[in-house]
């Protein structure tokens, strides 16, 4: 790591300080944003990806710039990993482990319930290019453990699941797929690396959009894949370098800035959507709430135990949810009517059953039945900002 970190600095150090240092040249304390697309080369070298080694410095933007790589050396810092690799976004991430890691022939078994970008990518283009993909809830290991009896390449989890917040324990299911001989990939967007360390638990990679929690603004897209610098060496050639799903350096710095104050920030987003959690289990338009750090969380105890920082995240179930999610539009006035999440600002989204199980999950019998006891006919999705909470809580009440 290019920087001033001490060995064993704690989190909140490492999150300003990891892949920083001041300019050697003009000693500026803050991180230049290096927007060159080439550097001049002062040696021979090759023109093609093939000829370049890891440690010949930086040739062109799209292999490695020097505002990308702090980015990723402060994101392998906070999750205690050796590499990182970013991406333009969190699905330029996520595409780039799966086309890179699965082939023709192979078998890819997928959490039944995770982003929709992502089952959307499995079920219908994976197929085409003749990988195979079986989906299964992650959170029954009796149903992970059968699914694995047939050979498979990569298992991919994702834990909180978006957006229902069930979880999956990441050593279990870790286990489980190395007995079979399948690597093991981590989507930990809504948990972040001060909740979750996927890696410490069994994982062989984890991926994260930066556009919502690290980011943490809603000014940048981003996504990053980390694991060991083996691994990663072989992502870099054909998905970063090929693929060309590069962040670009602006976005980069931009993330940077946000990273830096993520400790505090998910400490005070953990703390809002506490508040906020336990004021809807009393709100008497509220049929349920789901939120890890409630106590009435059916993994309540996996999330004590592998989550050091609850999140942000709570999903709630109203009667005529369509008609509440009209009145949000007109009137809410802090909290914005907005899809994504991990934002200093609240967002709140109406994610209806039926039309996520159609166009995202094709559910059916008992895993659709699974989604429905924590979905029902559909659910808020609500990412508590760094807002007051009752101000949040006030917002809420007046449309609930």
């Amino acid at each position: 790591m290019q920087s001033h970190l001490p060995e064993g600095a704690r989190i909140r150090t490492t999150a300003i300080h990891a892949g920083e240092q001041p300019d050697p040249t003009t000693l500026a304390s803050a991180p230049n944003i290096v927007m060159s697309t080439t550097f001049s080369v002062d040696e021979p070298r090759g023109f093609s990806a093939l000829d370049q080694e890891g440690d010949d410095g930086f040739f062109y933007t799209r292999w490695g710039n020097p505002t990308i790589r702090q980015l990723e050396e402060k994101l392998a810092a906070l999750e205690g990993v050796e590499d990182c690799r970013a991406y333009a976004s969190g699905m330029a991430a996520i595409s780039s482990l799966l086309f890179n890691r699965l082939s023709a022939g192979d078998r890819l078994v997928i959490s039944d319930v995770a982003y929709p970008g992502t089952t959307e990518l499995a079920y219908n283009t994976l197929p085409r290019m003749g990988v195979e993909v079986t989906a299964v809830d992650m959170s029954d290991l009796d149903r992970v453990e059968a699914a694995l009896q047939e050979p498979a390449k990569l298992v991919w989890v994702e834990t909180p699941a978006n957006p229902i917040l069930r979880l999956t324990d990441i050593a279990a299911v870790a286990e489980l797929a190395h007995a079979a001989g399948a690597e093991v990939a981590v989507d930990s967007t809504f948990a972040t690396p001060i909740a979750t360390r996927p890696l410490e638990l069994g994982a062989d990679y984890v991926v994260h959009s930066l556009t919502k929690y690290i980011g943490g603004h809603g000014d940048a897209l981003g996504g990053a894949v980390l694991s060991d610098r083996e691994r990663l060496e072989e992502l870099q050639l054909e998905a970063t370098v090929h693929f060309g799903g590069v962040i670009s350096p602006f976005n980069a710095w931009l993330i940077m800035r946000g990273a830096a104050t993520l400790p505090l920030r998910m400490a005070a987003h953990e703390a809002g959507a506490t508040v906020v959690a336990r004021a809807l289990e009393e709100h008497p338009r509220v049929r349920r709430v789901v939120y890890p750090g409630l106590e009435s969380h059916p993994q309540h105890e996996l999330a004590r135990r592998q989550m050091a920082n609850f999140s942000g995240m709570i999903a709630f179930q109203v009667d005529d949810g369509p008609a509440v999610a009209e009145r949000m539009m007109k009137e809410l006035r802090v909290v914005h009517y907005a899809v994504s999440l991990g934002h200093h600002r609240s967002l709140i989204y109406w994610l209806g059953t039926d039309d996520l199980v159609a166009s995202s999950f094709h559910l059916e019998g008992p895993a659709l039945d699974s989604y429905r006891d924590y979905a029902g006919d559909g659910v808020f999705r609500l990412s508590v900002g760094l807002e007051d909470p009752q101000d949040i809580l006030e917002d809420l009440d007046r449309v609930l």
